[in-house]
């Protein structure tokens, strides 16, 4: 076994603390703070400095700090079952046909608003515009495929901050950019984008302050039907 290259990659959980810090991800933090004042576990000088700290932190480590010597911060710590999100989605996963296509040619053409974003969506921009907005959509399934072709157009998707965003493609004298994202949720979707621009623009990244409610719904709605099959028995 190579002791110095297994040294040299980090672990799961180093990984999980490595993430940049989202807006919810300080609010829970901020919770635990606010709690521990009114406990008396912290003064209000401590809660100040420590609030103060939460609103600068940049990664989800840095925020472990400031609830790390209290007991709603036990456990709180990055799992080491944390399994980082592939590149692309398993083989067979996603169906090859479309739900649904989004076409743009000499015009514009936008999805947005609380929508079924279902496994697979086609955007193509042909000297137009195409906008994918999933910041409000309503995912049934854990992983989504947008292909998205832009040839003298442009296509912009957008997704909630709290979501997994991968993207694989290119640019032929255009521009394909893709912010990889990773949700500290396990059960949070994957956004997979694939596609080119040729002498256009495809861009996805995500939209600040808005958060995916639907993965908390779907673990519900899990719960009830095993409830339900349990006792139909």
């Amino acid at each position: 076994m190579d002791l110095q290259k297994q040294a040299q990659q980090p672990d799961a959980g180093q990984r999980v603390t490595e993430l940049r810090a989202s807006d919810a991800d300080r609010d829970r933090i901020a919770d635990i703070l606010r709690d521990a004042l009114a406990e008396g576990r912290l003064t209000a000088d401590e809660h100040a400095e420590r609030v103060e700290g939460v609103l600068n932190a940049k990664t989800v480590g840095e925020l472990e700090v400031f609830v790390r010597d209290l007991p709603a911060g036990r456990g709180r710590q990055a799992s080491p079952g944390y399994t980082p999100v592939p590149p692309r989605p398993a083989a067979g996963a996603i169906p090859a046909e479309a739900d649904a296509n989004v076409v743009a040619v000499f015009s514009s053409a936008v999805r947005r608003g609380r929508w079924r974003a279902g496994r697979r969506l086609h955007a193509y921009a042909v000297f137009g515009s195409v906008e994918i907005d999933l910041s409000e959509a309503i995912f049934e399934y854990q992983q989504v495929v947008v292909k998205a072709v832009s040839v003298f157009g442009n296509v912009e998707i957008r997704v909630p901050e709290n979501v997994s965003l991968r993207g694989t493609g290119g640019g032929v004298l255009g521009s394909f950019e893709v912010d990889t994202l990773d949700s500290v949720e396990s059960d949070a979707p994957v956004v997979y984008v694939d596609g080119w621009a040729v002498l256009g623009n495809v861009e996805a990244r995500p939209k600040r302050g808005k958060l995916v409610a639907d993965i908390l719904d779907r673990v519900q709605r899990k719960v009830d039907k095993g409830l339900r099959t349990h006792l139909d028995r």
